[in-house]
């Protein structure tokens, strides 16, 4: 999962790129880079941390420019540790490409091979993002052989790179003295979507309030297997380039990764969580009697829209009984067990008053690990509850997650392999309650009809590009990035005031 953005402009863009990767960075606190182009030159400035501590007054004047690209980094395949692995990545033919890149590839290691032993280019890191620039690259290559870059080029190479791998990506490419170019992958997993200002700035991020917040109108989705090309002039060209494409976004976005004040795909996140709180008060009936229990507690923060929507439909009072230390990163994407252990108690604190005596509802957005619950649900504890119920506003998380997000084992997860009794046991709650996977789907895609199927892999195991195996899974267990191989890395721990979804 990462934050990437694109601007076209008639004036400097480095504040603005700044700016809209602020907007993002709940999307990424690993690591962030901008590029800026003035006179066919690229300016980078990169290094592992939040914006606000990765880019100085030195670095942004450093960064000149009309054009240029972005990206808050949360890594999931290659080396964390590693600088080299921030992006954007750079390479110098055809032409000059920068590229950003939010999503995973699931053939990464097919297509590294080909790049060396058939297209002859080299790949200096183990990231997936530069074998994407690199494929890129070799098509743009082949496409302008005998005659000069324009649109017609560029969606030809962008073809041949839909035809060439696989999996799930939203690409933001700045090839120099042309434009900048953007484009989906066939299943529309990860977000992307484009804007313009009144003075013509044109701009393409991850999510929409990237462009509401930095002054852009909406204007559309990229849909999946489209290309836009947008000249340095600010015109802005579009084709669809792949061969068949349907419209599966990734549902965890709505349901965790995005911030709810966005629109993905048509679907208002915010409304998207309002919907799950109705679906999951049907269960909650069904399984422990209103009368049973005295207040509904979110959480924070996703989980605020579905605990009160939840509280409504029962008829019981929502209260705010934790205090979240904004300074502390989102705990889900923190690199190792321990981390994330240490870190649920200096992100939160319980008031002890609205727990003491109380038979609690607690709600959450997801179960993933289990290890934030069990903390949570101690807590609640600690503060003299007397009865602590657990409900998620999404189904058990069973299975991995091939498509960029950090839960690529089944080890981690609390619910593969298990009863909900047992995870029950495991987190120490009264009683577990988990959204249905069916119920999910519908309470979501009622929102935007035109929406067949989302990709919930990690929820029932079906994988929308339908080329995963178990095989492919081990490889990308074995890939995992090196700072999550070992609970004791603390060195990415970060501190944070962003956005939470």
């Amino acid at each position: 999962m990462c934050g990437i953005v694109g601007v076209v402009s008639n004036a400097p863009v480095n504040q603005l790129i700044y700016d809209a990767l602020l907007l993002l960075q709940h999307r990424g606190q690993d690591a962030a880079g901008i590029v800026t182009q003035h006179e066919r030159k690229f300016f980078m400035h990169k290094a592992k941390g939040m914006v606000r501590d990765v880019f100085r007054t030195r670095n942004m004047r450093a960064l000149p420019g009309n054009s240029g690209l972005g990206q808050v980094r949360y890594p999931t395949a290659g080396d964390a540790s590693s600088e080299e692995e921030a992006q954007p990545f750079y390479v110098n033919a055809p032409f000059g490409i920068v590229l950003v890149h939010n999503g995973n590839l699931t053939n990464a290691h097919v297509q590294k091979a080909e790049l060396f032993n058939t297209d002859h280019r080299h790949t200096n890191t183990e990231s997936d993002s530069e074998v994407l620039l690199n494929v890129l690259a070799h098509e743009l290559e082949k496409a302008t052989r005998g005659t000069s870059l324009g649109a017609a080029e560029v969606f030809a190479a962008v073809a041949n790179v839909h035809r060439r791998v696989r999996g799930s990506y939203a690409v933001i490419a700045q090839i120099a003295g042309h434009g900048l170019l953007a484009f989906r992958d066939p299943f529309g997993i990860r977000p992307l979507c484009i804007g313009k200002s009144k003075d013509g700035t044109v701009m393409v991020a991850s999510e929409s309030v990237t462009l509401e917040g930095t002054g852009h109108v909406f204007e559309r989705d990229v849909a999946p297997g489209e290309a836009v090309f947008i000249t340095l002039d600010g015109q802005v060209h579009s084709q669809l380039c792949a061969e068949r494409s349907q419209l599966s976004p990734c549902i965890f976005e709505y349901v965790y990764l995005a911030r709810p004040d966005s629109v993905l795909d048509g679907i208002s996140v915010y409304q998207a969580r309002l919907n799950l709180g109705q679906t999951l008060a049907k269960r909650v009936i069904s399984m422990v009697p209103p009368n049973e229990i005295d207040v509904v507690i979110p959480i924070p923060e996703s989980s605020r829209p579905s605990a009160t929507e939840l509280a409504h439909l029962i008829g019981k009072p929502y209260r705010e009984g934790f205090v979240k230390n904004r300074y502390v990163g989102r705990t889900f994407i923190m690199p190792g067990q321990a981390v994330r252990t240490r870190s649920v108690r200096q992100k939160l604190n319980a008031i002890a008053s609205e727990f003491e005596g109380r038979n609690v509802l607690l709600v959450d957005d997801s179960i993933v690990r289990g290890t934030t619950c069990r903390e949570i649900v101690q807590m609640a504890r600690e503060a003299g509850a007397r009865k602590v119920y657990m409900a998620s506003a999404a189904p058990p998380v069973r299975f991995p997650n091939v498509y960029g997000i950090d839960m690529p084992t089944k080890e981690e997860l609390v619910a593969h392999g298990r009863t909900i009794e047992e995870v029950r046991q495991i987190i120490g709650a009264d009683a577990l309650i988990y959204q249905d996977v069916n119920a999910m789907k519908k309470a979501i895609g009622a929102l935007n009809t035109h929406i067949k199927d989302f990709d919930a892999s990690c929820f029932d195991g079906i994988y929308v590009t339908g080329d995963i195996t178990d095989s492919d899974i081990a490889r990308m267990k074995d890939q995992r990035v090196v700072s999550r191989a070992s609970d004791d890395d603390d060195v990415h721990q970060a501190q944070s005031n962003a956005a939470s979804a």
